[in-house]
């Protein structure tokens, strides 16, 4: 059985890792376990930041946060709601989709940079990431901002350590900007529209002035799987309003006016706004307790439904469209495929396609991310030789193939 340390304060981390170091063995870092990994690498222990919780900071009329990286972020944001504050990057919660359990932490938030419908417009999650404490390779407390790491200096610590997986260094604490909560939203929802068409459209909302929050495309095929189905028929293209009560409701009017050129345009209040922006930003319909192949591809918002398209053509896929449609949720029917999507990724002008679900069998042999160019694995090298120079942090998402 995989060894588990929960140390229950900064110090204990460090001196653990301190250990760790000394003996040349590698650690696994996990936080809730919402990813459904549940074996580390081999040969690595599993360093948990489970007992690492506590929000130490909140300052409403600063709109920040400071809180300990095991945290759950159902804590955070139970704090954030009672001053009618939230974190704008909307974190997805793929527990669904991806059949895992889990508390999702604020830690496990920053380290795989989860980020939702707002993303677009409102920056990932690492740009909401003010500071960070953690612990090096070697032990040593790190905080940024303060103490320098000479040999990483010019770095935002905190913005590489975003989105890292645990593969650079165990995050202890994570300050963050907040912002207020809208006071109303409202979704327009334009049917019947062919992903080309879509993609037409929410360009045309992006370029008014009317501050579109959300612009996804769900085709038809998914459609009836959101807001307990009652979505219009016919594929739906949804673009997200959200502020002011007399200002949304001002900017509305506008947005449908423009609209109409397109296609029927309904409207759907504040409450199902909320449960259809959940369950685009959670993959809701693909949360079907099957393996089949999911993947998240980030591309440019005109070349999704071109990707899309390229693979109907080779390989049964099905698929819908956020971040203006510069997001893609694939899931395949059988196999990941993954050499021919990536091959048309590439074709298209490039991208990132990351693998979230699949048999074990099939991910422990599949890359989980995108394969980097040359001079960006070189990159990598160089920053992962800064942060842990012995290579003692392991990724079960990164590293995973080596437990295969």
């Amino acid at each position: 059985m995989t060894p588990i340390h929960e140390p229950l304060s900064e110090e204990a981390a460090a001196r653990l890792v301190q250990v760790a170091a000394l003996s040349r063995s590698s650690l696994a870092i996990r936080g809730g376990g919402t990813r459904g990994l549940s074996a580390a690498p081999d040969g690595a222990d599993i360093l948990s930041t489970r007992g690492l919780t506590g929000i130490v900071a909140y300052n409403p009329a600063e709109m920040t946060m400071t809180a300990r990286a095991g945290t759950p972020l159902e804590v955070v944001e139970a704090a954030l709601t009672e001053n009618r504050q939230m974190l704008a990057f909307e974190p997805c919660d793929l527990r669904g989709a991806l059949g895992s359990s889990g508390i999702p932490t604020i830690g496990g938030v920053f380290a795989t940079n989860a980020s939702g419908p707002r993303r677009f417009v409102a920056g990932a999650a690492r740009d909401s990431l003010l500071g960070v404490r953690f612990v090096n390779g070697k032990g040593e407390v790190v905080k940024a901002g303060g103490r320098v790491m000479k040999n990483v200096t010019g770095l935002d610590l905190a913005k590489v350590l975003a989105g890292s997986h645990g593969s650079l260094a165990l995050m202890t604490e994570v300050t963050f900007r907040v912002l207020p909560v809208p006071e109303t939203a409202v979704t327009i929802v334009i049917s019947n529209l062919n992903d080309a068409e879509a993609v037409a459209a929410m360009a045309t909302a992006m370029s008014m002035s009317v501050e579109v929050s959300g612009a996804a495309h769900l085709p038809e095929s998914v459609r009836g799987r959101f807001a307990g189905g009652v979505l219009p028929d016919g594929a739906a293209t949804v673009l997200r309003l959200e502020g002011l009560a007399a200002s949304v409701a001002v900017r509305a009017e506008k947005l449908t006016s423009a609209m109409v050129n397109f296609g029927a345009v309904a409207r759907l209040d504040a409450d199902l706004t909320t449960r259809l922006w959940r369950e685009i930003r959670d993959a809701a319909p693909y949360a079907d307790g099957t393996p089949r192949p999911l993947w998240r591809v980030s591309v440019a918002p005109t070349a999704g439904h071109q990707l899309v398209a390229a693979l109907r053509l080779e390989t049964g896929v099905d698929a819908y469209y956020d971040w203006q449609g510069g997001l893609v949720w694939l899931r395949m029917e059988a196999d990941p495929e993954a050499a021919l999507l990536r091959r048309y990724v590439k074709a298209i002008g490039g991208g990132h396609a990351t693998l979230l679900r699949a048999r074990p069998e099939v991910m422990a042999a599949t890359e989980t991310f995108e394969p980097q160019a040359d001079a960006v694995a070189a990159l990598s090298a160089r920053v992962k030789a800064s942060f842990d120079p012995e290579g003692l942090y392991v990724s079960p998402l990164i590293d995973r193939k080596q437990g295969a």
